[in-house]
């Protein structure tokens, strides 16, 4: 039977080695991430030991007291009961007092309670810090600032502080204390087991290939048929190991806990205070004061626990299935010789290739990384509160598109009536196209005007013009900016003071949309023009002046030879700097943020600055980059249509 052409290529060494190829990559990327998950189940369960055990300390603090001796007598009694943990210093922000510790350097004349030095400031200012950040989490309703401090002293130590506050709810001091994480013995996946799914299917397949090497495509479908068997195979081995792993971590963690409840238990007893006031449920949080929900008083919670699990080998056979994609795209590559060619034309023009590849590897590094990297980012909902887990774990899909695209509240009903949706999607869309619109309709016809004014013959003072009209675009933008802004000023602007000169009343120019609007759009315009002027200038100088007199002799107006003989010359050179400045308009974060800043209510923000405050204000992250992403689709097609239409680039 005679073989297709396009599988002439195929032998069983290419596709042997592109099954090796493929496998390595799954499975070898697979098993390094699932280290690193591994590695990261053993430190974050030695952390949430230690947390618990600072939370079981500042329970019996905020039982005991900040007062007297019965501070420092309840943390000897804590210390000598729990060897992992020690040396506890208990801070009292009134008076600066040191009301409890444990530390060897602190007996004698230096026992607590007594006045803090000022060696011991930082463990005060610690104490302070953490009290701003829990008040201005309760302030503000949500939980944005860190509430725990977990420093790593080194691989067997954590330091630890929290703020403690007294019985009539005010932040009254500071538990800070040093802890050693429990033991838990490496979770580390074995390697051999690994190099086994993939040794073996190469090995079953040279087996087979040796069977029909004749067959070009029968060896294809073996070699697809063991790829997608051995990583669905793989994907069970591993998510088992991962299972195994998170209980043995929140067993370790769950131990702890229960051990914390006895000694805080007793110390409280030892030292005449009720048991029963302490409270547990709330010793196993975050650094955010949030619980992480599995363990409470009545231990380990294994529905939760189960769930938990779910949801993070779901996220990994996610992960899994992208691995899997690349590695059958590698399999077809390597399999029907386009990595033989593409290796031949690399040794054929390597002088060549040497020379590009510095600068190839330094675009993929500063360019093409964060660039991937912000659009994987778009898929997972990684916020300030899980930026420590594995983007495996917080694998959304394509929900935050779904949310961005799909939320049609332009208009919404409130107390008021009908009212905008600032804060939706396509609002802020259209307002940014109206933003660019005008502001390139301004830039554009502003410069165009200057330059054909520059390039009038007998024009006194040339030189001078073209660099005063040129000190706009010279200046830094956001100096610009924040002089525009002052300008527009209610009270103090001159804008206003010139218009009451006139006896005209002073503008309240950001508390409406339109005025806002007017504001932003001064500024970019003045910005903007001197860039057109320099393009159009450029492109005028270059047509020669022999065409403008036959026009004459033709009888041409000025207003003909600009239609027929001015505007077709400059397109060329015109149309790519209007491509250009819609993408920079579009984008031009510093006007709207510094200028308007949105106001009022964020109706003059543009898509940039919003996703800016989605990400550093609100702190998602993965939502921000969904935003981002949203936005270089709009700007990619916009460029992709307007070089069709003008066929502006098909001289480069």
């Amino acid at each position: 039977m005679k073989v297709p052409v396009r599988l002439q290529s195929v032998t069983l060494r290419r596709v042997v080695i592109g099954l090796l190829a493929g496998l390595l990559l799954a499975v070898g990327l697979g098993w390094w991430m699932q280290v690193s998950a591994l590695e990261e189940m053993v430190r974050d369960a030695g952390s949430r030991a230690s947390v618990i055990s600072l939370g079981a300390v500042r329970a019996t603090v905020e039982a005991v007291g900040l007062e007297g001796q019965e501070t420092q007598a309840a943390m000897v009694a804590y210390d000598e009961a729990n060897p992992e943990v020690g040396p506890i210093r208990v801070v009292r922000f009134g008076g600066i007092r040191m009301m409890a510790s444990t530390a060897p350097e602190d007996s004698g004349d230096q026992a607590a309670p007594r006045k803090m030095t000022r060696e011991e400031k930082p463990f005060y200012d610690l104490g302070q810090s953490l009290r701003a950040n829990l008040e201005s989490n309760a302030g503000e309703a949500r939980a944005w600032k860190e509430e725990i401090d977990v420093q790593t002293l080194d691989a067997d130590r954590l330091a630890l502080a929290a703020p403690v506050v007294d019985a009539v709810g005010t932040v009254a001091g500071a538990v800070l204390l040093e802890a050693e994480p429990p033991a838990l013995r490496a979770l580390r996946p074995s390697l051999l087991g690994a190099l086994a799914f993939v040794g073996v299917p190469v090995l079953l397949l040279l087996g087979l290939g040796r069977l029909g090497a004749d067959r070009p495509f029968a060896l294809l479908v073996a070699s697809l048929v063991l790829l997608v068997a051995t990583l669905f195979a793989y994907g069970v081995y591993s998510g088992g190991a991962i299972r195994d792993g998170r209980r043995a971590a929140e067993g370790v963690v769950g131990e702890r806990l229960a051990q914390e409840v006895e000694r805080v238990s007793s110390v409280l007893v030892e030292v005449g205070v009720p048991a029963a006031d302490v409270d547990p449920t709330d010793w196993d949080i975050d650094r955010f004061g949030q619980p992480v929900g599995l363990h409470g008083s009545g231990g380990l919670d294994p529905v939760r626990l189960e769930a938990a699990i779910d949801t993070a080998l779901a996220s990994r056979r996610k992960l899994l299935m992208v691995l899997g994609v690349g590695a059958l795209m590698l399999l077809g590559f390597v399999g029907l010789g386009s990595a033989d060619r593409l290796a031949e034309i690399v040794v054929r023009h390597h002088l060549a290739y040497g020379y590009v590849t510095p600068a190839m590897a330094t675009m993929l590094l500063l360019v093409f990384f964060p660039f991937f990297y912000g659009i994987t980012l778009s898929f997972t909902n990684q916020s300030i509160y899980n930026t420590d887990q594995p983007l495996s774990e917080i694998w959304v899909g394509f929900e935050n598109y779904k949310t961005i695209l799909t939320d049609f509240e332009v208009y919404r009903e409130t107390e008021l009536g009908t009212t905008p949706n600032y804060q939706n999607f396509y609002w802020t869309l259209g307002f940014t196209i109206i933003w660019t619109v005008t502001n390139v309709a301004v830039g554009v016809s502003v410069g165009l005007l200057l330059a054909l004014i520059l390039n009038a013959k007998g024009l006194a003072l040339r030189p001078i013009y073209r660099v005063l009209l040129i000190l706009p675009w010279a200046m830094p933008n956001y100096i610009t900016a924040l002089i525009w802004k002052g300008m527009f000023h209610s009270q103090f602007g001159v804008i206003n003071q010139v218009i009451q000169m006139f006896g005209g009343s002073a503008i309240s120019w950001f508390d409406t949309p339109f005025r806002a609007f007017i504001t932003v759009l001064s500024t970019n315009g003045w910005l903007s023009f001197p860039f057109m002027m320099v393009i159009s200038l450029g492109a005028l100088q270059s047509i020669p002046s022999d065409l403008y007199e036959a026009a004459r002799v033709d009888g041409a107006g000025k207003l003909q030879q600009f239609r027929f003989i001015t505007l077709p010359s400059i397109k060329p050179a015109l149309v790519p700097a209007v491509i250009l400045s819609v993408v920079w308009t579009f984008n031009m974060f510093n006007i709207i943020y510094l200028v308007s800043e949105g106001q009022p209510g964020g109706s003059t923000e543009i898509l940039i600055t919003e996703a800016y405050k989605i990400a550093f204000e609100q702190y998602r992250y993965g939502y921000a980059a969904a935003y981002s992403t949203v936005i270089f689709l709009i700007l990619l097609v916009y460029g992709v249509w307007q070089n069709r239409v003008t066929r502006a680039t098909e001289g480069i």
